[in-house]
C-alpha cells in the first residue's frame, strides 16, 4: 500500500514535467494534403522560434512549393513563389525585423533581407522525414525558405564534411506520404507544373 501511495503521489507530476517540455506541433495544410511536425524548440530556438514567428503571422499563408525533387527534398518558404510561376521563386525571405525567442524570452532580429543567425548547435541529421533550413551556402543566410527531406541527405549536415550546411530544426510526425506524394509530382525545371499551395500553417503547443 506504501508503495502504490508513492507511485499516486509522483505518477501525475511526471506526466505533467513531460507535457511541459513538449515541443510545438506545425500543421501545414497543403492543396496536397496534411503534414504535421515537431519543431525543435528545444533544440536550436532562434530557428523554431523565427519558424514559428512567421507561422503566426501567416507569411507562409499561400505561398507555393518552389522546387521539388523526387529521392530528395520538398522546398519551400519563399514570398515570390505566392506567384507559382515567378522566375523569383527560390530569392525570396521574410522582411527585417525583430521576434521573441521562445524558450528564452530574448529578442532575436532578422537582418540582411530578413536572415537569421546559424543555429549550428545540435546534431540532428538530414535524414528522411526531417524539416531543415535552406540558405543560399553563405553563412548565416537562412531565413522563410526549409525542405522536407524525403531522402537520408546526410552530406547536408552543418556537421558533415562537405561545404552545405543545414540545421535540422523538426520531424514529420504524420503526414510523410504527402512529402513523397509532393516530391514526385511532374515538374519543369524541379518547379511543379501544377501548383501546390500551401493554405496555412498553424502551430500548437506554444
Amino acid at each position: 500500500l506504501k508503495w502504490t501511495y508513492s507511485l499516486a503521489n509522483y505518477w501525475f507530476p511526471f506526466w505533467f514535467v513531460l507535457a511541459a517540455m513538449a515541443n510545438p506541433i506545425a500543421t501545414m495544410d497543403t492543396t496536397m494534403g496534411v503534414i504535421k511536425v515537431e519543431i525543435y524548440l528545444d533544440r536550436v530556438p532562434i530557428t523554431a522560434s523565427s519558424f514559428i514567428d512567421l507561422c503566426q503571422t501567416g507569411f507562409y499563408n499561400g505561398i507555393h512549393f518552389h522546387r521539388v525533387i523526387p529521392g530528395f527534398m520538398d522546398q519551400f518558404g519563399c514570398p515570390h513563389a505566392k506567384d507559382p510561376k515567378s522566375g523569383r521563386a527560390g530569392t525570396g525571405g521574410p522582411p527585417d525585423g525583430t521576434f521573441k525567442n521562445l524558450k528564452t524570452g530574448a529578442t532575436e532580429r532578422r537582418s540582411n533581407g530578413g536572415n537569421i543567425q546559424d543555429e549550428n548547435i545540435s546534431r540532428d541529421s538530414n535524414v528522411k522525414g526531417t524539416l531543415s533550413m535552406a540558405n543560399t551556402g553563405q553563412p548565416n543566410s537562412g531565413g522563410s525558405q526549409f525542405f522536407l527531406n524525403v531522402a537520408d541527405n546526410t552530406n547536408l549536415d552543418w556537421f558533415s564534411p562537405g561545404s552545405s550546411k543545414h540545421p535540422v530544426f523538426g520531424k514529420v510526425v504524420e503526414g510523410y506520404d504527402v512529402c513523397v506524394a509532393i516530391s514526385k509530382v511532374p515538374t519543369s525545371n524541379d518547379c511543379p507544373r501544377t501548383p501546390i499551395k500551401m493554405n496555412s500553417i498553424t502551430v500548437s503547443g506554444v
